[in-house]
């Protein structure tokens, strides 16, 4: 029996690169907002190919748009019925899943946890870039487990770590698009973002 790894999922079922690209960008953070012009630039693929698969995804209701002066803009459908099927994809397929459900755990009072860097702005990388908000937080402990997540889904964790006063000063210096609320102790589950917008 062929056994396929979370970071492999996405590359056999989708084989178009261009089309996996254009999933990470708009159904990791449904807030990302993006135009031809800034794809092209981002991916270096050519427009042709980009227009193709957003003319695609918007007539199969995946992603909608709408007008920016002269400039088309374009967003994922967060009430299309496979939504939250994609973002589940994307979110095990970067290994993200896994990382919070390694690191939540007996490390102190966690009270939520953010995505930010490339990641938080629907960009691939070899990076998962976290901000840990909480109290009494075992931070050796937690540089335990997240090693264990590298080894885990095979990508670097950066992480830094705020008391609750810091982090109110610090996020809010955070554009919103740059920031993907993960995790929180309230819920105890993967959030989805509903807020914010990026410009590309």
């Amino acid at each position: 029996m062929l056994l396929i790894l979370p970071d492999q999922m996405i590359n056999t079922l989708i084989t178009s690169q261009t089309r996996i690209k254009l999933l990470k960008k708009f159904f990791l953070n449904s807030s990302t907002k993006a135009h031809l012009r800034g794809l092209e630039t981002e991916f270096g693929e050519s427009s042709n190919s980009i227009r193709i698969e957003l003319n695609r995804f918007e007539e199969a209701g995946l992603l909608h748009s709408l007008r920016d002066g002269n400039k088309k803009v374009f967003q994922a459908n967060r009430n299309h019925p496979l939504f939250c099927d994609i973002h589940n994809i994307i979110m095990k397929e970067t290994g993200i899943d896994q990382v919070i459900e390694k690191v939540i755990h007996r490390i102190g009072d966690l009270i939520c946890v953010y995505l930010v860097g490339d990641f938080a702005r629907g960009k691939d990388s070899q990076v998962i870039e976290l901000i840990l908000v909480g109290d009494n937080i075992d931070r050796e402990y937690l540089a335990r487990k997240v090693v264990q997540a590298e080894e885990l889904v095979g990508r670097k964790v950066s992480y830094v770590v705020f008391d609750p006063a810091e982090a109110a000063k610090h996020l809010a210096e955070i554009e919103p698009a740059n920031l993907f609320p993960l995790w929180n102790c309230d819920e105890s589950a993967v959030l989805i973002n509903h807020s914010g917008s990026s410009g590309e």
